[in-house]
This record gives structure tokens, C-alpha cells and sequence, in this order.
């Protein structure tokens, strides 16, 4: 007998001061601006009123203010979830393009050749990141099966689930949005994930006009 449908409401973190200043920040903190706690907030009383069983979380701090801002409206208790964090950026981490550029110009070349296995020095490569992603989210699935999970996590992390749910190749360039705070739909079922909805930040375009 299969086991029942998993949904999955899976959701990008607010923006951070380095979101807002193109820094790569992989597995280091950057704490939500103004703006990404005004997102939070809004995805919060969101949230509140959907039905979901369990919140889960990155254990980086820019995911968990999100979800704090989530369970403070629901209720819920955070389950952290470290396999959620973003890709492991490497000596990239807290640097912006131009200065990586600048500072590893071989290593920014490879990178942004899109090939898969490359394996950032000190960081992870593309494949080892949607291995991670893929195989967190079905694990989780499959040991809450017939549960609504909510997961705050990061925009690469969402990136190699849409890929997967879509049998995107991982070297195609990116077509798809991964706003901050984003409310992102997938169902699991009899073993395979099935995209419902993706990019949803209406609670942003609500609060913009109840500012007005």
C-alpha cells in the first residue's frame, strides 16, 4: 500500500544586508535587514492562518529569524534541520562577485562555467548540493508521510528542489524566481515530487498595499 501525500510548503528566508549587497554568504550569518524582517513578518501572519503539522528550519541564522517570525504567529516549535543550509561557499563566502573575481580569478571562471561538479575550494559543488537537498527533502517526506511540512531554508537549497521536481539539468541556466520569503508548494507522492505552485509572495504585495 503507498504511503500517503507529503505537501510541502518550502520557503526562502527573508533578505539579509548581504542579500541586498550581493555578497555570497553560504554557510555564514548575515543577520535580515529591514526589509527582510518586514518580509518575515508578513509571512508570518501568512502562515497563520494555513494549517501545517511541523515547521522546520536551517540551522543558519537568516532562516531561523525567519522562522521565528513564523512560529511566533503559528505556534509552532522549530524542528532545526542543518541539512537545509545553503551551498558551502568556500573562500567565495563574504565576498562579492567582483571582489572574488578579482581576488580568484581561475576559481570565479570555473564557477560560473556552470559545470556541475565543480567543487568550490573549501565549499561544495552544485551536484553535492542538490544531492544533499534532494535527499533531505524526500527523507523528511517519507518519515512524515501524509504531514504538511513547512521548511525556512535558502535559495540554492529551493533551486536544486525545483530541478529535481522539474528534471532540470543542473549545468541549465536558472528560469525561475527565488524571491525572499517565498512561498513555494510541492507535493510528495508514491516517491516522486510534484511542483504545485512556485514564487508565490502575495503576503508582500498585501502589505505593500496596506502601507499605502
Amino acid at each position: 500500500m503507498p504511503s500517503p501525500d507529503t505537501h510541502l510548503i518550502a520557503i526562502r528566508h527573508g533578505e539579509t544586508e548581504w542579500n541586498s549587497e550581493g555578497r555570497y554568504q553560504g554557510h555564514l550569518n548575515s543577520v535580515l535587514n529591514r526589509e527582510g524582517q518586514a518580509q518575515a513578518q508578513a509571512l508570518g501572519e501568512r502562515l497563520a492562518a494555513e494549517r501545517f503539522d511541523l515547521l522546520l528550519s536551517s540551522d543558519l541564522g537568516r532562516a531561523l529569524q525567519t522562522a521565528s517570525a513564523i512560529a511566533m504567529r503559528s505556534g509552532h516549535e522549530i524542528v532545526v534541520e542543518p541539512r537545509l543550509r545553503e551551498r558551502r561557499m568556500g573562500i567565495f563566502q563574504g565576498l562579492t562577485p567582483d571582489e572574488v573575481r578579482t581576488r580568484y580569478p581561475d576559481e570565479y571562471a570555473r564557477f560560473k562555467s556552470r559545470d556541475p561538479d565543480y567543487v568550490i575550494p573549501e565549499g561544495e559543488s552544485m551536484r553535492q548540493l542538490f544531492e544533499r537537498s534532494v535527499a533531505c527533502f524526500t527523507e523528511l517526506a517519507q518519515r512524515h508521510a501524509g504531514l504538511t511540512l513547512a521548511t525556512v531554508t535558502h535559495g540554492g537549497v529551493l533551486a536544486m528542489l525545483y530541478r529535481h521536481a522539474r528534471a532540470m539539468p543542473l549545468d541549465t541556466p536558472r528560469d525561475f524566481p527565488l524571491h525572499n520569503t517565498s512561498v513555494n508548494r510541492l507535493l510528495h507522492r508514491s516517491g516522486t515530487w510534484e511542483l504545485r505552485s512556485w514564487g508565490d509572495i502575495a503576503h508582500l504585495e498585501q502589505a505593500l498595499d496596506d502601507s499605502e
